[in-house]
């Protein structure tokens, strides 16, 4: 705890002094219509600058400091003409602006919707513009919020209260994404599925969600691509890659088209790991979304995607210092050989809408999902395990001493993995009166061929481990030649029943989820149900209970086991959610702010126990566990400063399992014997008891054309353990993980300034360039262990370091 607040305080002390110069004039208004009836949403921008807010519930708005004698305010909202209002900046500043309705004749237009799910919290798209994110801009808000941990920022896979990555639902435009297989490290990992450029909202729900989502036990994020109506493209380059994206209509406006282009490359920041080479990680990723409106009530999408990720690795050598002050260690290696890894993955999906009145709605959808995956790699390390120096005085203080270990090691894999998912999918709704209906219908089939052949060869002081006096064993050996074709019948219908309540609002949802697969022949049913009660006229205040059963059926990884054999008869795990959360909207500082807090609490039945190194996880399904999961989330949300959203997050939490039947043996009392010893209940693997993030945004003072973002994140120490051990054996903790974003943008061209008459030529709407510092305080953040021994036959755990501090420009264009 010394260390977060130590870690904090720097923060903040850097923080509150931005934040102190943002005084000056203030101007701050209410926005009307011909009426006086107050209008929400409402977008007030400083004409000639990227300074702008949005109007509240009552119409009213307050506008940061900007510099100069005077500033023009423009004034915008759908159905209403766009106005112009000049404020000399005299002093504190109020203003009230009528805004006109328009009346214009246009195409026909349809109208698509439903009712707005109170168990998802949204996420406005616009946050994920220029920040500063390693592994996917929507998925580093997700990590921000409240119940989620995340200890890789290489990565995209996040945690939720207590469960891990596979436990976690994607849909983009109602299709469920299906993660690579294979993938064991971030270095791999490459682009996330989503594309931010081509998002239009963003829905995310870390319990307690309804049944119309799928069957996992954690948590669903719910994306929707957006369909143009005006054409337009945007450009990005940086250190690390480029994007590219491209929009528009046709036809009358029944064509729309988005596709985006996606490159990365991670040699610059992989350069900062200990572990030093030639490194050539190479991820591409296509993706577009089209769709046509043949009439008012019919229309047809397609959504395609196309990625591929390559990894290349020739390690060189690696020099990694870990220990205490009072007992440093140093590990140096170096190697020989060469990794090659290549994931292509390619998805599909079609996407039939039909709604013959305002009260119904079908979709008929059909997908695939197919990937290619290849692992391999034949590394030899010859390591040294030293002694450091702790004598100021000395001329070789703080270097290495005397060798304590050495040894070698020779890894070999040649895996690869084959996978089609198909899918065929009905949805329905049906609104009547203050109910709205929702059901749906699925078949999946699944084909997947997996080939295993990995084996480690370890030498330690000139000894063969595991030593035989007779034979030479391998370490590590697992061979596997798996195939299995399956298929899934799955369904949900729940109903949605809004009512008055007092003075406020209540809504009720309650459904069931069933699920058949015939590789285990069972069935399963998760009903589930959920209400939210908005106080007040205006629903500032917000109350929130749900409950539900989440039953995960077993997919690939799950059934296979550390041996790479398939294990029949795994059966589903389980999840009862226990939910209770309170929304409280309030004004400080003349804002709006929200507070959202959520008491909640997991039972954990039919567990599969499993082991996490860096993102492989290792299931461990020839045993079942019970467990629970419960805590405690706390976010504030608003603009800390004006015309700019931020949010802070902060999460109790506890997880634990007993895996059924597991014991060892230990000398009784007496010591003439042995007895069984029952661990009992275990920290799982994702048991982080307190996490706290921060998502930051502010204007430079005098300079509203510049603008930072930062990312914070602190989560505490994970659990660990020796490798091949049993689950009992995870006792140690590794340090917690801290880690500090920061983005700083600066404006160059505005599509609202007068006097850029060549750029508007060409059509550029916006141009900008970008500094981003990752890892400000170049932490040596662990996200696993290499364990090796010394001349005493002592293990010792070398830490493997994620990326230090790097720098990233970027340069941004909209047409």
């Amino acid at each position: 705890m010394q260390q977060l607040f130590s870690f904090l305080s720097v923060i903040l002390i850097s923080i509150l002094p931005v934040c102190g110069q943002l005084s000056g004039v203030t101007v701050k208004g209410k926005v009307v219509d011909a009426e006086n009836h107050p209008l929400e949403m409402v977008n007030v921008l400083v004409k000639g600058t990227k300074v702008g807010v949005v109007t509240n519930q009552s119409g009213e708005f307050i506008l940061p400091a900007v510099p100069g004698k005077s500033i023009i305010l423009i004034f915008s909202f759908v159905g209403y003409e766009t106005a112009e209002h000049a404020v000399l900046l005299t002093g504190n500043q109020s203003v009230t602006q009528v805004m006109k309705p328009v009346f214009e004749h246009i195409q026909e237009i349809v109208v698509e919707g439903k009712r707005t799910d109170d168990n998802l919290a949204s996420i406005p798209q616009k946050l994920t513009e220029r920040l500063p994110a390693m592994a996917g801009s929507v998925e580093t808000l997700i990590k921000t919020l409240p119940g989620v941990s995340n200890n890789n920022e290489l990565s995209s896979q996040y945690s939720v209260r207590g469960g891990n990555f596979d436990e976690n639902l994607v849909y983009v435009n109602g299709i469920e994404i299906i993660r690579p297989f294979l993938v064991k490290s971030g270095e791999q990992e490459g682009l996330s599925f989503i594309n931010s450029d081509m998002v239009s909202s963003i829905g995310f729900s870390s319990g307690g969600f309804d049944a119309s989502y799928g069957d996992k036990m954690s948590s669903v994020l719910d994306i929707t691509y957006r369909k143009p109506v005006n054409n337009g493209a945007s450009a990005e380059i940086g250190a690390l890659g480029a994007s590219a994206h491209f929009e528009g209509s046709a036809a009358k406006g029944k064509f729309s088209y988005l596709a985006g282009y996606r490159y990365k490359n991670t040699a610059y920041l992989l350069g900062s790991l200990d572990k030093k080479g030639e490194y050539n990680p190479s991820f591409t990723d296509l993706q577009t979304y089209l769709n046509y409106r043949f009439s008012p009530q019919f229309s047809l999408g397609f959504l395609g995607n196309y990625a591929s990720n390559t990894f290349q690795f020739i390690p060189e050598t690696r020099l990694t210092k870990f220990g205490t002050l009072t007992n440093p260690f140093e590990f140096l290696v170096y190697f020989e050989g060469k990794e090659r890894d290549k994931f292509e993955n390619y998805m599909g999906a079609l996407a039939a809408d039909y709604s013959p009145n305002a009260s119904l709605s079908l979709k008929f959808q059909a997908s695939s999902f197919n990937s290619l995956e290849k692992e391999s790699y034949d590394i030899l390390g010859e390591y040294y395990l030293s002694d450091i120096n702790q004598v100021p005085e000395s001329q070789n203080y703080a270097d290495s001493t005397s060798v304590i270990g050495t040894g070698a090691y020779l890894n070999h894999a040649r895996n690869s993995l084959t996978a089609r998912v198909s899918a065929f999918e009905h949805r329905g709704s049906f609104s009547a009166d203050r109910h709205q209906l929702q059901w749906g219908l699925k078949y999946q089939h699944e084909q997947i061929t997996d080939r295993v052949s990995e084996w480690e060869m370890r030498d330690s002081v000139g000894y063969s481990l595991p030593y035989g006096p007779d034979q030479l064993s391998l370490y590590r050996s697992v061979k596997g030649d798996n195939s299995i074709v399956s298929n899934r019948f799955s369904g949900f219908i729940q109903d949605n029943w809004i009512t008055p309540m007092g003075n406020g609002e209540l809504s009720i949802t309650g459904g069931v989820r069933s699920q058949y697969w015939d590789f285990n022949q069972q069935t399963i049913f998760s009903p589930r149900i959920s209400g939210n009660w908005k106080i007040g006229a205006v629903g500032n205040r917000i109350i929130r209970v749900a409950w539900g059963v989440y039953q995960q059926m077993p997919f690939f990884k799950e059934i296979k086991n550390r041996e790479a054999q398939i294990v029949q008869g795994v059966k589903a795990q389980k999840a009862i959610h226990y939910l209770v959360g309170y929304d409280r909207i309030f004004t400080a500082f003349d804002r709006p702010f929200r507070f959202t807090t959520e008491l909640w609490y997991k039972a954990l039945s039919h567990l599969i126990p499993y082991q996490i190194d860096n993102l492989n996880i290792q299931y461990l399904p020839g045993q079942q566990s019970v467990g629970y999961a419960t805590g405690i989330d706390f976010k504030i949300n608003g603009e800390f400063v004006p015309g700019a959203q931020s949010w802070a997050s902060l999460s109790l939490m506890k997880t634990g399992e007993d895996i059924i039947g597991d014991f060892y043996l230990k000398e009784n009392a007496a010591g003439t014997g042995t007895e069984k010893v029952y661990p009992g209940y275990i920290s799982r693997p994702t048991d982080q008891r307190f996490n706290f993030s921060l998502f930051f945004q502010d204007y430079f003072p005098g300079y509203p054309s510049v603008k930072m973002s930062m990312t914070l994140f602190y989560g505490s120490r994970l659990p660990f353990g020796p490798p091949q051990g049993e689950r009992y054996m995870d006792t140690f903790r590794m340090p917690p993980y801290r880690r500090v974003d920061v983005g700083f943008s600066k404006v160059l061209i505005n599509k609202d300034k007068l006097n850029l008459r060549k750029e508007r030529k060409f059509g550029i709407k916006d141009a900008w360039i970008g500094f981003e510092l990752y890892n400000l305080f170049d932490i040596n953040n662990t996200i696993s262990y290499l364990w090796i021994s010394d001349i005493k036959n002592q293990m010792h755990a070398v830490p493997n370091y994620l990326t230090g501090r790097r720098i990233n420009l970027k340069v941004g264009i909209r047409f």
